[in-house]
């Protein structure tokens, strides 16, 4: 079994002006994909995304995709405290999510999304959109399961 995180960032959400609907959709999806999951943890951007992921890796958590804070908004700030936990990127995932995006939305190429492992831990930044979610679900799904399993030492 796949132990998945969601964390949602977003200064907004995380204050109760709105609510987040980028988060749900994301643990839906990864329990499509098989994985289990709580619900979302919603958290200003910043450095209470560093938090979050530490504790998702401290935990054993074995995937964790961040919605929002990838944009290029002086908040937008969680590819840098990603990058900050991060043994090595996955530059391969962030380009791919990009490039399944960019034609039907081409501002999808102003996300800063990495994708990398912390640990054993894979982290994947996504946009904080719903749309930015289901790309991301979509590239993930064929890969997940093979890279948890690379990670847990698997073989090719």
């Amino acid at each position: 079994m796949i132990r998945a995180r969601v964390i949602v960032a977003s200064n907004r959400a995380a204050a109760g002006v709105y609510a987040d609907t980028s988060g749900p959709l994301l643990v839906a999806g990864l329990r499509d994909l098989g994985c289990e999951v709580d619900e979302p943890v919603v958290v200003p951007d910043g450095a209470p995304v560093g938090e979050a992921l530490r504790a998702a890796r401290d935990e054993g958590v074995d995937v964790v995709l961040t919605s929002g804070g990838t944009g290029v908004t002086p908040t937008d700030r969680t590819p840098e405290v990603t990058r900050a936990l991060l043994d090595y990127e996955i530059p391969g995932i962030a380009e791919a999510i990009r490039a399944y995006s960019r034609d039907a939305v081409p501002t999808a190429a102003l996300s800063r999304g990495l994708a990398g492992v912390a640990g054993r831990m894979l982290v994947v930044n996504l946009p904080g959109s719903r749309g930015g979610a289901k790309d991301g679900l979509a590239v993930l799904g064929p890969i997940l399961r093979h890279t948890v399993d690379q990670l847990r030492g698997g073989d090719h």
